[in-house]
């Protein structure tokens, strides 16, 4: 499998085939793709990885597309302003993505749902608790929002996160959640409670405009009901 990724703000990856390779996306996401691809939706491992796909927020079945009777195109587009990341999934190189993360990948390429261990990441650190886990073997393409700053951690290096500028790390860094200071501080700080605090070591990729904020922004701008 070939791809390139063309555009800046609103990228799409346009991935070329040979006679018989596969991808696997979720459900809307392909964009164009040349007559001889063939699509199949699936659970993609059974009711119980469809229902854990589900449960980190993405769809429970996923759409395999298959070239056949020759060379095939298929491009997925991104939803949203910001990037698209490919990245090389294997063996000791599992990723930890942001719920809604994933935009498709190469057959081998295995979505799960990850759990934190300590369940306050989840209920309060928002997308520390309930993520996506990428294993297996193959590449896989990210949609991050925004524009993406990264970062690598070394053993027991810690960055602090808002809530949703979190995009991916690697399987090797932990989430925790760490209370706002100062009762000034939480009643007007307007940065909430608490805040996700990712320990190395690994990579982590931040994204500048998760789109639950852009919502909050808008939201603020829409005439109430009278």
């Amino acid at each position: 499998m070939r791809y390139e990724v063309k555009g800046e703000t609103l990228p799409v990856v346009v991935c070329y085939l040979e006679d018989g390779e596969q991808m696997i996306t979720e459900r809307g996401s392909m964009s164009w793709m040349s007559p001889n691809m063939r699509m199949e939706t699936s659970t993609n491992g059974g009711l119980g990885k469809a229902f854990g796909r589900m449960f980190a927020g993405e769809a429970m079945f996923q759409n395999i597309y298959t070239a056949q009777h020759g060379q095939g195109m298929i491009a997925f587009a991104s939803s949203f302003p910001g990037r698209i990341v490919p990245f090389e999934i294997g063996p000791g190189r599992e990723l930890v993505v942001q719920k809604s993360g994933f935009l498709a990948s190469e057959i081998g390429v295995e979505l799960s749902v990850f759990f934190q261990k300590k369940l306050g990441a989840g209920f309060f650190g928002g997308e520390g608790f309930i993520m996506q886990k990428l294993s297996g073997q193959g590449i896989a393409f990210l949609e991050f929002d925004g524009h993406v700053v990264e970062y690598d951690l070394q053993p027991g290096q810690q960055i602090i996160v808002d809530t949703g500028y979190l995009a991916a790390m690697e399987a090797t860094c932990n989430i925790d959640i760490q209370s706002v200071s100062g009762v000034k501080n939480v009643l007007f700080g307007g940065e909430g409670l608490f805040n996700t605090v990712i320990t190395g070591p690994g990579h982590v990729w931040l994204q500048s405009m998760p789109i639950s904020a852009v919502a909050g922004q808008i939201l603020r701008y829409v005439p109430s009901g009278k």
